[in-house]
């Protein structure tokens, strides 16, 4: 009887072991499973970045020349009294498309280097609320005129925290931007903060189109984009993930198609590089 009584008590044992090593054995198998995408990602993001940076120093030579016998031509024609102004006309209107197309194909290269640089971040103390507050009112204009509304939901306690101003402004602004082309017409934007003991957190939630699921994956993919062609570079996401990890924090994305994205960044409230 003694024995029998034994012999369930250490089967009991036994099997709140089991589970609980199972347990343990599942969470390490998914901490690493992160780990792993997350290493993919960085590699991905370093061979990009060596990538872009040729690429951008080899185009902007000879952007740099056509920009120039352009501007030569527009020149010309203004000084020299043509007898066709038809021709002229079309003519002037060829070599201004040149320029806007030097200075989009800029716009491009700028973004190519600023993806492969590899400064270190300038750690400050921040206000993050004030920050995301001033990048706020940097879009809100626009945002009225698109009858979308922008709805602040900032933690009053927020500490201070230890990361690079310009580089996070850069992200806040691309997020922003992103949920109002996401939004067709009218809609909301709730920006959002909190924090716990050693993170804080920033949540950019839009009421747009929202992201297919056989598209979630490759958001943060170098060149890649659902926009129209020259609509965008598909370097936008790939630059706020590469200065997140810089930051020493990590940004996930929670959509589904026509129900909206939500972009959640966590920070370390203290990071010394």
């Amino acid at each position: 009887m003694i024995i029998n009584v034994i012999l369930s008590l250490i089967s009991a044992n036994l099997l709140i072991f089991i589970i609980f090593l199972s347990k343990k054995i599942q969470k390490i198998k998914n901490e690493k499973c992160v780990l792993d995408q997350q290493l993919v990602q960085s590699q991905k993001l370093a061979a990009i970045g060596q990538l872009s940076s040729g690429i951008a120093h080899e185009i902007n030579n000879p952007l740099a020349i056509i920009n120039q016998e352009a501007e030569i031509s527009l020149h010309l024609l203004d000084s020299t009294n043509l007898k066709f102004e038809e021709q002229n006309k079309e003519l002037k209107d060829s070599l201004s498309q040149i320029k806007i197309q030097i200075k989009r194909c800029r716009e491009i290269t700028h973004r190519l280097l600023s993806f492969a640089r590899k400064n270190d971040p300038i750690i400050q103390q921040t206000d993050v609320n004030a920050l995301i507050e001033d990048m706020a009112l940097l879009v809100e204009k626009e945002a009225k005129l698109k009858s979308i509304v922008l709805i602040r939901k900032y933690s009053p306690e927020l500490p201070l925290i230890n990361t690079d101003p310009p580089l996070l402004r850069q992200v806040i602004l691309n997020l922003l931007n992103n949920a109002m082309q996401a939004i067709e017409k009218e809609g909301e934007i709730f920006i959002t903060t909190s924090f716990n003991p050693s993170k804080i957190e920033i949540s950019i939630k839009d009421t747009g189109s929202g992201i297919s699921k056989r598209n979630l994956d490759k958001i943060f993919d170098p060149f890649f984009t659902t926009k129209p062609p020259g609509k965008g570079t598909g370097l936008g996401l790939s630059i706020c993930i590469a200065i997140i990890n810089k930051l020493g924090g990590n940004i996930n994305v929670e959509s589904k198609e026509g129900q909206g994205s939500n972009f959640i960044i966590n920070l370390p409230i203290f990071y010394t590089f």
